[in-house]
């Protein structure tokens, strides 16, 4: 019952963050504010509300995904607020560059990725994806592997850019810094200790990779080729973001974990 609370006050806050509120004047610009004042909250009702001590067992995988999302947090000041070079907001037309360029559109071509498109990213695929490994950690193991997933699968991104373009890009030092170094050592520390098997975690790498293509190949659709309205896109998004606590459940550890109905 409480953690169905749990989900109940999660969607609630959500929608808070999503539904036009009247909030969204500060949100679209501002969300990566509220997520670095968040962080230090997050850790302090973690260790404040805890039912049990927390500390770097492995198998406490709600402290895990905690830990993978402040990362992403801290990353996400360096990628959408300042970055490196003391630039601010240098992400958004940094990848409508690239993008554009890759389609070698022509100029005055409307850029694809919008405010609006970088705050539902970074709420679902991260925020919620993080919140719902956190909620389900005792006995769902994939939401959390996936959250390791998009913080690998995101640094990998980051360095092919940075290679492929010849730099810097925004985010670029924090996922080389903290994403690599964490989201590997989760993934072998749960690998060694038997909670998790490679299958599940070549299957949470899989749902990353997807993610990130639908993140792309979305922002083409929706504010390049004109094929889907936007909010379909972040519906996309969002119920991707759900996915990995639909579709796999724990069996014991290091066990392949079941369809859900199988």
């Amino acid at each position: 019952m409480a953690e169905n609370r749990a989900f109940i006050f999660l969607a609630m806050a959500f929608a808070m963050l999503w539904l036009p509120l009247g909030q969204h004047g500060f949100l679209l610009t501002g969300w990566m504010k509220l997520g670095t004042f968040m962080a230090p909250f997050l850790l302090f009702f973690a260790f404040a509300f805890s039912d049990r001590p927390l500390r770097f067992s492995d198998d406490d995988i709600g402290l895990y995904a905690l830990i993978l999302w402040i990362a992403y947090i801290i990353h996400q000041f360096e990628e959408h607020w300042v970055d490196l070079f003391g630039q601010v907001y240098a992400f958004k037309p940094y990848v409508n560059m690239v993008l554009l360029d890759l389609m070698r559109a022509p100029a005055g071509t409307p850029p694809p990725l919008t405010d609006a498109g970088v705050f539902v990213i970074n709420t679902s695929l991260v925020w919620l994806v993080a919140a719902l490994a956190i909620l389900s950690a005792r006995h769902h193991l994939f939401p959390a592997l996936c959250m390791v997933s998009i913080v690998l699968v995101n640094a990998v991104s980051h360095v092919g850019m940075a290679i492929i373009q010849g730099g810097y890009n925004p985010g670029l030092l924090t996922a080389i810094v903290l994403f690599f170094p964490l989201s590997l050592a989760v993934y072998h520390r749960l690998l060694k200790a038997g909670i998790a098997s490679r299958r599940e975690v070549a299957a949470s790498i899989f749902w990353g990779v997807i993610a990130h293509i639908i993140m792309f190949a979305g922002l083409l659709a929706t504010g390049y080729f004109q094929l889907i309205p936007e909010i379909v896109y972040f519906a996309l998004l969002v119920i991707w973001s759900v996915v990995p606590c639909l579709v796999l459940r724990n069996g014991p550890p290091g066990a392949i974990a079941k369809p859900v109905g199988g």
